[in-house]
């Protein structure tokens, strides 16, 4: 029998967020207590719909960053609590939005709350947690953080609408897919990280380092997640496999299987993708042609590329506990199957 790259991504051993996670254990339950709190209202449905999502089996990838980094920093007080939530607050609103967007039924192996509440209860939740996210970030008071935070909500819409632009369009390249995921993802993981140099008052070379730390983690992390939707059975990870054919994404697997594809191949991503004319067995061949023009081998390699670019910025900070926790966060984002 055949050993597809696929197998070998699925057979070899995985990181993982352990190191981090148990460093930022304590830390990570005061944030989980805060988002709850503050997921409160009453208007019912907004902490019932809320609470599905935040409860839905994230990683708080995000907001450990925060923690994580501002640890790193030499950071010991306690404004760091309530940025993380203010982060995981923006993540989990634009996930909302998200599954609207892209007529998602499924996240992390559950029903999306849109599928359960309808698209316009899952829409209205999430402008009120991007409310939340704001108060917390107007208490902390600092103009700097709120600047960043503030921002990066912005440039996340921004890549939504972009990618809005590229959906359907085969002759998209490379660099508008890059600046698509540099944006709707990378950017908060970059803010989520530089604003821990912020809290530890450090110098604007290291908030810059933690700037480019976090975008390459990002942008490594979404890099595995285009591959996986090409690659992961579902059981693995925790949303429909195929979600992105059938919405007519453009990814860099597409990108790459399209342009080593013969007249034939190129035909079937223009019919399956701008027309969305999809038919019984087109969703098999577009995993066994990504996988056969090298789409899920050549996109790991550029997601790892990304995730050594994001250690090799810790590079100003000593090593200690928080670095090598840090560093395997960024294996982790470049080598995941989940």
């Amino acid at each position: 029998m055949q050993v597809t790259d696929g197998d070998r991504l699925r057979a070899a051993p995985k990181p993982s967020l352990d190191l981090l996670t148990r460093l930022l254990r304590e830390d990570l339950e005061r944030v989980n207590q805060l988002i709850v709190g503050r997921m409160q209202s009453p208007v019912a449905l907004i902490p019932q719909l809320a609470g599905h999502i935040v409860a839905g089996g994230g990683k708080r990838l995000r907001p450990m960053l925060t923690l994580g980094c501002a640890r790193l920093c030499g950071y010991r007080g306690e404004r760091h609590i309530a940025l993380a939530a203010a982060v995981e607050f923006i993540h989990t609103a634009t996930l909302l939005h998200d599954d609207v967007v892209d007529a998602s039924d499924l996240r992390r192996g559950r029903d999306t709350a849109s599928a359960i509440w309808g698209n316009k209860a899952a829409v209205l939740v999430g402008d009120f947690l991007f409310s939340r996210s704001f108060e917390l970030m107007v208490a902390d008071g600092s103009l700097r953080i709120l600047e960043i935070l503030s921002r990066a909500s912005a440039v996340i819409a921004e890549g939504e609408v972009m990618q809005l632009a590229t959906t359907g369009n085969t002759e998209t390249t490379e660099a508008e897919y890059l600046a698509v995921i540099q944006s709707k993802t990378a950017e908060l993981f970059a803010a989520a990280s530089r604003i821990g140099a912020v809290l530890g008052a450090r110098p604007a070379e290291e908030e810059e380092a933690l700037d480019q730390f976090g975008r390459n983690l990002g942008t490594a992390f979404q890099l595995v997640d285009d591959m996986l939707d090409y690659s992961a059975r579902e059981a693995e990870l925790g949303k429909c496999v195929g979600d992105d054919f059938r919405g007519g994404k453009i990814t860099l697997p597409v990108l790459l299987a399209f342009a080593r594809g013969a007249d034939d191949e190129r035909g079937f991503w223009q019919r399956t993708l701008e027309k969305l004319d999809q038919r019984p067995g087109d969703l098999e061949r577009a995993i066994d042609l990504v996988e056969r023009r090298g789409g899920i081998a050549e996109t790991l390699a550029r997601a790892r590329s990304y995730a050594a670019a994001a250690t090799r910025a810790l590079a100003p900070f000593p090593d200690g506990p928080e670095r090598r926790a840090l560093f395997a966060a960024a294996a982790f984002a470049g080598d995941r199957s989940f």
